[in-house]
């Protein structure tokens, strides 16, 4: 039944409800049409007061939540009062009000430090082991593999400013973990593999070692997606606001790096153990089988994630920062200090109170 109906003419009660403004005014709501509800401009939920001003019996049809939270005023008009039930500026995947005892917390949170604990493990079987790989089957010297190493590694620390750009401006942490996480599973493939031609040839081809760093940046890349969206994406399943979540996000924490250090640490153990003395594309292999599984059991979570509401509205930082060095430029050649101020003050750049700072 279509829920976002124009409201019977009288008197209305208006509610602000933001996950049911986002489905009402996409014609997504599940509001039955027996309980009238009518979508502003602004996306505010205007609700006919003669179909709640009896009380919960008469509004039947009307969804559940709606049904058990509905109240009274003063005057005995129907009231929507906040729910207790739901968190605030969170939604859930359906993009609908996230309730606390379905979504979130620990439920949510395991699922996500599963996927840390496998994303290490395949970094760190790479790159602890690397230049042993290098100077080995690559048959590099001492000097050109520590060269590429740091390459690597340098390009590895830097690309997480990136991921991060990109999640806040563009995909969100979600979607950022899980492209970052199908380029992982992609980039230890091909490393398998190159590992792989390279055990059943001689010589090592130019095509063999385009295989290899082609693989190994695609490893940077994608834990430069993993890297700063897991432990926010994280953070987001505890409501700062509520006591009891508030300390288990602490605890969160404590078993986030905990399962960073564990996951680097059986790599050390196990895979480089396997790849000196076993073989190199089973060494491999076995990081980018623990991403597929990771990356299956991440996405068995998605009914509970909590999805915060206030990423759209606010600008990510860095088209902040930018802001901030484009107007610097712009402002370079003035003679006036402060309309560089004016400029950033009027953008929202500065607070209009600066010269408390002065």
């Amino acid at each position: 039944m279509i829920g976002c109906e124009r409201a019977r003419k009288g008197a209305a009660s208006t509610a602000t409800i933001e996950s049911v403004r986002s489905g009402c005014c996409r014609g997504t709501s599940k509001i039955s049409s027996a309980w009238p509800v009518s979508c502003t401009s602004v996306g505010t939920i205007s609700i006919a007061t003669s179909a709640i001003v009896a009380g919960p019996s008469s509004m039947i049809g009307a969804p559940f939540w709606l049904d058990q939270m509905a109240g009274s005023d003063s005057s005995g008009a129907a009231t929507l009062p906040q729910l207790d039930n739901t968190v605030g500026a969170a939604v859930d995947y359906r993009g609908q009000l996230a309730f606390r005892f379905s979504t979130g917390r620990w439920k949510s949170a395991l699922f996500i430090i599963g996927v840390e604990v496998a994303e290490r493990f395949a970094y760190y079987g790479i790159a602890s082991n690397l230049i042993t790989y290098l100077t080995g089957p690559l048959g590099q010297s001492t000097a050109v593999a520590a060269e590429n190493v740091n390459a690597w590694d340098g390009v590895a620390s830097l690309l997480p400013l990136l991921g991060a750009l990109i999640a806040d401006s563009y995909l969100g942490r979600y979607r950022t973990i899980i492209v970052a996480s199908l380029l992982y599973i992609l980039g230890l493939g091909l490393l398998t593999l190159s590992a792989f031609l390279t055990s059943l040839s001689a010589a090592i081809s130019e095509p063999q070692l385009v295989l290899f760093f082609l693989s190994l940046y695609l490893v940077a890349i994608a834990q430069g997606g993993h890297k700063p969206c897991v432990q926010a994406f994280g953070a987001d399943q505890f409501d700062a606001d509520d006591p009891i979540e508030s300390e288990e996000k602490s605890s969160f924490f404590n078993w986030w790096y905990f399962g960073l250090c564990g996951g680097a640490t059986v790599t050390m153990l196990v895979v480089v153990y396997i790849q000196d003395n076993l073989n190199w594309s089973l060494g491999f292999g076995i990081p980018c089988i623990a991403m597929v599984v990771a990356l299956a059991v991440f996405l068995m979570g998605t009914r509970t994630y909590r999805f915060s509401a206030l990423r759209a509205r606010r600008k990510s930082p860095f088209v902040r920062i930018s802001q901030v060095f484009i107007s610097a430029v712009r402002n370079r050649r003035s003679t006036a200090p402060s309309m560089a101020v004016e400029e950033e003050e009027a953008q929202g750049l500065l607070p209009s109170s600066y010269d408390q700072f002065k």
